[in-house]
């Protein structure tokens, strides 16, 4: 056989192998932990810095701005704002999500919300930034409200 018919007859083997695959599809990832782990140890944190990083506090003492102060401040922001929407896109990952349009729907919320923040973040738009958080905010108590139990609230 010359070398163009073995190449040809290589290229014919792969695909032939490749379809042999019986249709099942496997799925290259799995979830690191359940649903609790995933938004205590990945979402929550994240969620953290960007509401720790708006608004204001307001004290015997004075206001207290919480609004980053620095570049390197911001981008801490942007950073935990990415985290947060992918974390959206992970909620409907099988093994974390749970089967219910409902769920996806926060899930997309969550992303969306969470883009605005990072928007606002590299804006370096404090107002923003605050709004954005509170729309994070909502949608993760709507879908606890939904979806924890009562008791796991207090």
């Amino acid at each position: 056989m010359n070398l163009l018919k073995q190449k040809w007859f290589v290229v014919a083997v792969m695909f032939s192998l490749a379809g042999c695959s019986g249709g099942v599809e496997t799925t290259p990832y799995a979830p690191t932990g359940n649903q609790y782990q995933f938004m205590t140890e990945y979402l929550e944190p994240a969620s953290d810095v960007i509401w720790r990083s708006a608004g204001a506090i307001i004290t015997e003492e004075g206001e207290i701005d919480l609004q980053p102060t620095t570049d390197e401040g911001w981008l801490k922001v942007v950073h935990a704002a990415t985290v947060v929407a992918e974390g959206g896109n992970l909620m409907m990952m099988p093994g974390l999500a749970n089967g219910e349009s409902d769920w996806n729907e926060y899930a997309q919320g969550m992303t969306r919300a969470a883009l605005l923040a990072k928007s606002a973040a590299e804006a370096q738009d404090a107002d923003a930034l605050f709004s954005a958080g509170g729309a994070i905010y909502n949608v993760c108590r709507a879908c606890h409200n939904k979806y924890m139990e009562q008791d796991e609230f207090e």
